[in-house]
């Protein structure tokens, strides 16, 4: 028997356990189940519900299997292995105990509760409570708190579980919730009553057991058996979250979390939850072509006649720039087209960022999402992950939270969830850093796996280039990239971005960039500009030029444009997406595109057959085929380089040498809650803005 590993008895049956393990945890080894309110695997041991009582052979009475470990456990007088059971008629009876008494003051309101149908009190009182109740005594009734625009309470309904509570403070690191009073009288409730301030705060619908804390925005709006589930993919920031979108005719009625170990674990922002009602509101749903000053509708036959007339032009004099929520097929398509006309000034950072033209460990998050558990210290440089991604940020927090591992910040100061030491604000103290001897410098040389994070506030300027120089640099003098592990990591904003890098879409020899043919068009040297969902770019300095429009929302893009192609959303469309770390995943349409919406790679499929240069695929799936073809790393689905390669990697060699600028870095996420098209789109995401802007006005003002 291995040293870590120990043999108990479960129910009348051998097994081998982790010592480390808790009785809960080695029961479902065992294959039994144990039911559970307070226990989460990602959570502290609170052992305040008692619903997971086993009996321990030998102890006068139960046991709470969450707080009790295999190593505490003793074995019988003649060394016999230690036993529990989770069956037994005193578990049986302790169970039935425990619920009642939870049902003493629960409310009968499962008629009317949104948690209804997957509330975990109501399924463990129907297989391990009684029939009946015993008491008769008034229940008691407490007063909803408010937790802003986003969660609604009912804590009459509040078994004090405390998941939220932990969760607010371990994982989302703000210590906003809490317990007041003791015994009968305790409470949940924020501190003063206040909305609170965490961007993954949703999390605790998901948590709680009951329906003491449900969505505010999807209040009464459908029972879970009614809506139609999809596995798909978020792309409100770079991460790539697992999220599963539930639909009822035809409409997107909430989005819920995934379990990915290796990518957001089970949480997601709030604006990845809560989103879902701007996939409904300001849509384009028909061509529009501008006349006489004005947008009026059109048809897909007369909309492809203009755009066939205007790109049939000197491609010189054509500029291409795509958005941040655009995916794989449709940028493929979207290039093949334009390359075939000859068309070279095509751009996928829209931010302006001085990435891309190396290779592919240059503008990746090469440790890996889940690498950030194993690191020991973390340089973020132009970068702030608790708006840029959330969860990543959350990954942070708990590698210095669990494992101390040191964080150091050059950029602006803010409130990161964890503490960190400011070393500068700007490019020139990332080699002044590299200069020192002691301090965080020796830090990240003496970690054995270091790690920086390179965000796009420090590439999207025009030093970008030299800055991630500087990076890599820096990383190779403390050691960051070594065999079997890179620390060398790029945070991207976009969902798109690195698919968009993968393949090429980047100007041509002679081509010119983002700022360039905005530029031209403002001069008049660029006659036709294509705008592929390209919402975050001053519409305004376009100039004169011709503008298409293909996206799926009415936003800046689509007031500025002459001719729009109205195109599907992320939640449309079966598409692939490609995340920051480079794992390319698969996302499946939940609904069909609104009206006479299409999908992107379909749009520039039939304008290639107008224009004369069809492009020789005309289904999803051959498309996927010419897309592999051209980069392997598409088909290798839910598969992340990490480290691979990272002993070839020259990590100094990125970026391009020569001088930065004495600018500080500002951030590339100012507002959190409108970041694109969809999002601004959104009521929800709207109030969250306002409640956000409101609560930081307040907190100067005190100050």
């Amino acid at each position: 028997m291995s040293d870590n590993l120990r043999t108990i008895v479960v129910d009348g049956e051998t097994v081998e356990v982790p010592a480390e393990y808790n009785l809960l945890q080695a029961a479902e080894a065992a294959g039994r189940e144990i039911p559970r309110f307070c226990y989460h695997e990602r959570l502290s041991v609170a052992g305040n519900c008692r619903m997971c009582l086993v009996e321990l052979v030998g102890a006068p009475k139960p046991v709470a299997s969450c707080a009790y470990l295999v190593k505490e456990m003793r074995g019988g007088p003649n060394g016999e292995p230690p036993e529990m059971r989770t069956l037994s008629p005193m578990v049986k009876k302790a169970r039935e105990g425990v619920m009642e008494f939870l049902l003493i003051n629960h409310p009968l309101d499962c008629p009317i509760c949104d948690q209804g149908g997957e509330c975990d009190l109501q399924d463990q009182a129907m297989a391990y409570g009684r029939t009946g109740s015993r008491y008769a005594e008034n229940k008691r009734a407490v007063e909803d708190k408010y937790m802003g625009p986003l969660i609604k309470t009912i804590m009459t309904r509040c078994i004090q579980c405390t998941r939220c509570v932990r969760f607010a403070t371990e994982v989302a690191g703000v210590s906003e919730l809490g317990a007041i009073g003791r015994g009968e009288d305790m409470e949940i409730t924020t501190y003063l009553e206040q909305s609170m301030t965490s961007e993954l705060s949703g999390n605790v619908i998901d948590l709680c057991p009951v329906g003491a804390l449900t969505s505010r925005p999807y209040a009464y709006n459908a029972r879970p058996w009614e809506l139609a589930k999809t596995e798909t993919i978020d792309v409100m920031d770079a991460l790539g979250a697992n999220i599963r979108v539930d639909s009822r005719s035809g409409a997107v009625l909430r989005i819920m979390p995934r379990v990915h170990e290796d990518v957001n674990q089970e949480w997601i922002s709030d604006k990845s939850r809560f989103v879902w009602d701007g996939l409904g509101r300001q849509r384009l749903d028909k061509p529009f072509v501008r006349e006489n000053g004005r947008l009026r509708p059109s048809d897909w036959d007369e909309a492809l006649t203009v755009a066939t007339e205007t790109l049939s032009g000197d491609a010189s004099k054509i500029g291409v720039i795509a958005g941040d929520l655009n995916d794989v097929e449709g940028l493929k398509a979207a290039k093949d087209l334009f390359t075939a006309l000859g068309v070279t000034s095509i751009d996928a950072r829209q931010d302006g960022a001085k990435i891309g033209t190396g290779p592919r460990q240059s503008y990746l998050f090469n440790s890996t999402i889940a690498g950030i558990d194993k690191a020991d210290a973390i340089l973020l440089i132009g970068t702030n992950p608790r708006l840029e991604a959330p969860v990543l940020n959350a990954r942070i927090r708990g590698a210095w939270l669990n494992r101390s591992a040191a964080v150091g910040v050059i950029g602006e100061a803010a409130d990161l969830t964890y503490d960190y030491e400011r070393l500068g604000e700007g490019p020139s103290d990332i080699a002044a850093l590299g200069k020192k001897r002691s301090g965080f410098i020796k830090t990240l040389k003496d970690a054995e796996r270091p790690m920086i994070i390179v965000g796009a506030g420090a590439l999207a300027r025009e030093d970008g280039a030299q800055v991630l120089r500087a990076a890599g640099e820096l990383a190779k003098t403390v050691g960051a990239v070594t065999d079997g592990w890179n620390g060398f990591n790029v945070l991207h904003t976009a969902a798109s971005r690195v698919g968009a890098l993968d393949l090429g879409f980047v100007p041509g020899e002679g081509g010119r960039s983002t700022a360039e043919i905005m530029a031209g068009a403002q001069s008049g040297e660029i006659e036709t500009v294509v705008l592929l969902g390209a919402d975050e770019i001053d519409t305004d300095a376009l100039g004169s030029a011709f503008v298409i429009y293909v996206g799926s929302h009415g936003d800046k893009g689509a007031a500025r444009a002459d001719l729009v192609l109205p195109s599907a959303a992320y939640t449309e469309k079966n598409a692939i997406y490609v995340n920051t770390e480079g794992r390319a995943q698969l996302a499946e349409r939940a609904v069909f595109p609104k009206g006479e919406a299409k999908e992107d790679w379909a749009i520039f499929r039939a304008l290639s057959a107008r224009l004369g240069k069809t492009l020789p695929y005309d289904s999803l799936n051959a498309l996927r085929a010419a897309l592999i073809e051209q980069v392997e790393s598409f088909g290798e689905i839910d598969h992340a380089p990490g480290a691979h390669g990272a002993d070839a990697f020259d990590v100094a060699a990125v970026g391009e040498a020569g001088e930065v600028s004495d600018a500080p870095f500002t951030a590339a996420v100012t507002d959190f809650y409108f970041t694109n098209p969809i999002a601004r789109a959104s009521r929800t995401m709207a109030e969250c803005s306002a409640a956000t802007l409101a609560a930081r006005t307040e907190l100067q003002a005190a100050e």
